[in-house]
């Protein structure tokens, strides 16, 4: 296979193609008590043309599966107007298709009930959504399991049921939302092929396929476009066409180019963000407080004492592949990392900073110091809590204050998640103590303060 260099993937163009699905300027947002609205993604324009896999990538919550149930018209977009061949999708006869990551089926149904059921729905007659069902499930490969039931199945096998059911319709989109995540390794790699080869014979009865992955190499071995969300709100960060042929192959230079190219767009700080449209909708990258990514103090520890034995600087894709994390497993623990001043991203590569030299190389009373020195420098939200309760005569306040503060730009899910991680670093930096039963922050020497079994774990 001819290698092509990749330094800079090109930017899609508007195709020449009739847009099967196509979005304008479509938006998400959640209505608050107050007049502001928490935006999870902003105004974006997306097309789904005929002849294309695109693969949709980004961080856990920049709004991937939200989008793809608004492209399916599953989900009516808060703003703008999604299109199916040119009319507005909820006038329009739509014919798509989803498989989901967790199978789906019913399982008091037999395989061969299981694909007919969508067929049924549509009043198809017995005899030929009999005909149609088995000829499907001769095409993924299960000829034979027609009367088995999905328990009796691996999940490989599963997972068939759920393609062969999708495509029995004969989708003109087929949507799949991380539809090998749940999968041995073996078994998805096995699957990715066997989707590849009917694509590429035209056995699907499908003209586009739109697949939501958090698997880099995943997108980069199936895809002809990949579209790349950032977050705080979902925004496309990059969009362009896979420049490799068909088959790839991991172990080339270019694929391997292309696939660094990716971490670097996901690891890479948010570019400056444009104007919102409405003066009432807030985008995050502008708010005041920072997204805390939920990872714990021994996950931050353990990743600078990796970078040390890797001469303090190693590409997050070997990164991960060397712990064997997922990437999205690995960004939060390199985002907080990050975040306190204890490394940089260049390029790509994560850089252990001084600081965080230091903090690797230090005994565990010097690392709660080093922490919470770059707690309180860095994290507006833990250097609130400790100065109220500094400033308060009996050193204690209320969690719900904060929780208020956070509630003007975060989902009320998102808040308790932000105010778990505040907790476990201000506790294991020794910054507070936090009372569950009263949901009070404390002073450490407080006598108010109640241990409970979570503090100081990292």
């Amino acid at each position: 296979m001819q290698e092509t260099a990749i330094s800079n993937p090109s930017i899609v163009l508007e195709s020449v193609a009739e847009a099967i699905i196509r979005a304008e300027k479509i938006e998400k947002y959640y209505a608050q008590p107050s007049d502001n609205r928490i935006q999870v993604i902003s105004p974006t324009d997306l097309s789904i043309v005929p002849g294309e896999i695109v693969a949709l990538l980004g961080p856990s919550g920049s709004g991937k599966s939200t989008m793809l149930r608004m492209l399916s018209g599953l989900s009516t977009p808060s703003a703008g107007r999604v299109f199916w061949h040119g009319r507005p999708i909820a006038e329009a006869e739509i014919n798509v298709s989803i498989v989901f990551q967790s199978f789906a089926l019913f399982p008091w149904l037999t395989v061969l009930e299981n694909v007919a059921a969508p067929l049924q729905a549509r009043g198809v007659d017995p005899a030929d959504r009999r005909e149609r069902s088995l000829n499907m499930l001769d095409m993924v490969g299960l000829d034979g399991f027609e009367a088995a039931y999905p328990k009796e199945l691996s999940g490989g096998m599963r997972q068939r049921v759920g393609f062969a059911r999708a495509l029995v319709v004969e989708p003109e989109v087929l949507f799949m939302d991380e539809p090998f995540s749940a999968l041995d390794v073996l078994t998805a790699e096995n699957l990715r092929s066997e989707l590849l080869e009917l694509w590429a014979k035209k056995t699907m009865p499908t003209k586009a396929v739109f697949l939501v992955t958090h698997n880099i190499e995943e997108a980069v071995l199936l895809a002809d476009r990949i579209i790349v969300l950032g977050r705080n709100p979902g925004h496309i960060r990059t969009d362009f066409r896979v420049p490799l042929p068909q088959p790839r192959d991991r172990k080339t230079e270019a694929f391997t180019q292309l696939v660094d190219y990716i971490y670097k767009v996901l690891t890479r700080p948010d570019v400056e963000p444009a104007e919102v449209p409405g003066p009432r909708i807030r985008d995050q990258r502008q708010m005041r407080y920072q997204m805390l990514p939920h990872a714990r103090p021994g996950g931050i520890a353990g990743l600078l004492e990796l970078l040390l034995d890797k001469a303090g600087r190693d590409d997050i894709y070997r990164l991960a592949d060397d712990l064997a994390f997922e990437i999205d497993d690995l960004f939060p623990i390199v985002e907080a990392a990050q975040l306190l001043g204890f490394l940089k991203i260049e390029e790509g590569d994560a850089v252990i900073t001084p600081a965080g030299e230091e903090y690797a190389n230090s005994e565990i009373l010097r690392q709660k110091e080093l922490f919470r020195d770059a707690a309180l420098s860095n994290i507006l939200l833990l250097r609130q809590i400790r100065r109220a309760l500094e400033t308060k005569s009996d050193h204690t306040v209320a969690a719900d204050f904060f929780l208020d503060m956070l509630d003007e730009q975060f989902s009320e899910e998102e808040c308790e998640r932000q105010m778990e991680t505040a907790i476990a670093w201000g506790r294991y930096a020794e910054l507070f103590g936090y009372d569950s039963g009263r949901r009070r922050f404390v002073m450490p020497d407080s006598q108010d303060e109640e241990i409970s079994s979570g503090e100081g774990a990292q």
